[in-house]
């Protein structure tokens, strides 16, 4: 995609030559140019870059640098590029929610607690079949934020698993208790290091869906792992009581 944006602070030739060679080194920018005569720069970029990364680079250049949108809606290119940044996640949640529901359309009756349990086997088998396509490739993305695997990397390996596990002993209703607790348990502890991540604004690649999708942290992740919890916190009750 290629942006033009209003380009203020340029008083020489010069300016625009250090505006060119700064903006041109940030991630995902293909090509830049820069007018003096016109006080604009085009960029055309892999993806869209937030504007105030490109405001935070000139900044560091000098503070009289300023930028700004000409031809384009930066809220609009912002959630476009979310849509794009997070559609294979969005597509395996509703993928799940959308057979588990058809489960229950299918009975006489709509049956919570079964919809949950079906839907936590299909989520902990779906995300785990993604993780062991490339587990070495998921353990190395895992150890970059969680707070097990940055001690012991092997905790990916065994983390894959452990959710192919749930899953399956959700279908098969095997020992709910013990089920639902290690579900609490696991997803607990995994999103104590994503909120660390997110809270700190670490820009690393979320490990949720393996290492076949290049999934940015965010609070897409939380909300994964909080639905995991409260899910199985529910049904923990609901067997106790």
């Amino acid at each position: 995609m290629k942006h033009e944006y209003k380009i203020g602070g340029m008083t020489c030739e010069s300016c625009a030559v250090k505006v060119k060679s700064k903006l041109l080194v940030l991630p995902h920018v293909i090509s830049v140019e820069v007018s003096k005569a016109t006080d604009t720069a085009t960029i055309e970029m892999s993806e869209h870059i937030p504007i105030g990364d490109f405001q935070e680079a000139l900044i560091q250049l000098d503070s009289k640098y300023t930028i700004s949108s000409i031809n384009h809606s930066e809220i609009n290119e912002q959630a476009k590029s979310w849509l794009r940044a997070y559609r294979p996640i969005l597509l395996v949640f509703f993928y799940i929610l959308l057979v588990t529901l058809l489960i229950q359309f299918s009975s006489t009756e709509f049956d919570l607690n079964e919809w949950m349990r079906h839907f936590m086997s299909a989520f902990f088998m779906v995300f785990s079949f993604f993780k062991i396509l490339d587990l070495s490739g998921f353990a190395d993305s895992y150890m970059s934020y969680d707070i097990i695997a940055k001690r012991w990397r092997s905790w990916g390996y065994v983390y894959a698993f452990i959710e192919l596990g749930l899953g399956i002993a959700y279908m098969l209703n095997c020992c709910p208790l013990t089920t639902n607790i290690t579900a609490f348990t696991v997803m607990t502890v995994s999103i104590i290091g994503v909120l660390q991540s997110v809270l700190n604004k670490r820009k690393i690649q979320c490990a949720c869906l393996g290492a076949v999708f290049d999934l940015p942290m965010s609070t897409i992740t939380i909300i994964e792992d909080a639905l995991m919890i409260l899910m199985s916190g529910y049904m923990i009750l609901q067997i106790v009581n």
